[in-house]
C-alpha cells in the first residue's frame, strides 16, 4: 500500500487527478452544506464553484488525454490560480467590509454571468448571499478562507506536477 501510495504521489497525472477529484468534492460538499444548514451562496462563492467544477473537468481531460499533461497541468494552476485570487479578494471582503458589494458597483460582466447560471441550474449556481458575510464559521475559518486554503494548496500541487512532467535533465 506504501509504495502505490508514493507511486501515486510521484505520479504529476495522478496528482493532477487528485486535484480535480477534490475540487469535485468541494463542490458536493458545500452543496450539501448549504442545503443542510440553509447557507445563502454569494457570487463570489459561485464563481469559485465554477472554478472547482472547471479543476474536475480538467482533471477528467487528462485522464482521458494520453499527452498534453504539461498544458493541462499549466491549466489546472491557472484555475488554480484564479481561485487564489477569487477566495483571497472574498477574505478580504469579509475582514474588512466597507459597505462594498462583491463586484464593487455596478453589475459587472461576471455577476451577470453568475445571475445567468443560476437561472439555469439553481442548484449549484444561484447567488442570493452577501459577499462580505462570513455564514459559517469552522475551526475559526470562513468557507472563503477555507477556499483560499484549498486552492492554494491545488496551485502548489499543481505548479509541482507541472514541474515534474517537465523534460528531463540529465
Amino acid at each position: 500500500m506504501r509504495k502505490l501510495l508514493t507511486t501515486l504521489w510521484l505520479n504529476p497525472r495522478w496528482q493532477l487527478a487528485g486535484i480535480g477529484l477534490a475540487g469535485l468534492a468541494l463542490v458536493g460538499g458545500g452543496v450539501v452544506l448549504a442545503q443542510t444548514l440553509n447557507l445563502a451562496a454569494c457570487q463570489l462563492c459561485i464563481l469559485q464553484r465554477m472554478l472547482y467544477l472547471l479543476l474536475g473537468i480538467e482533471a477528467l481531460l487528462l485522464l482521458l488525454a494520453a499527452r498534453r499533461h504539461r498544458l493541462l497541468a499549466l491549466l489546472m494552476a491557472v484555475t488554480a490560480a484564479t481561485g487564489v485570487f477569487i477566495a483571497g479578494y472574498q477574505t478580504w471582503l469579509q475582514r474588512f467590509p466597507q459597505g462594498i458589494s462583491c463586484g464593487g458597483g455596478g453589475q459587472a460582466w461576471w455577476e451577470q454571468f453568475v445571475d445567468w447560471a443560476g437561472k439555469q441550474v439553481p442548484l449549484l449556481f444561484e447567488a442570493s448571499g452577501l459577499c462580505s458575510e462570513a455564514g459559517w464559521v469552522f475551526l475559526g475559518l470562513s468557507i472563503a478562507e477555507w477556499s483560499l486554503l484549498f486552492f492554494s494548496a491545488m496551485l502548489l500541487l499543481a505548479l509541482r506536477a507541472l514541474r515534474m512532467s517537465g523534460p528531463r535533465r540529465r
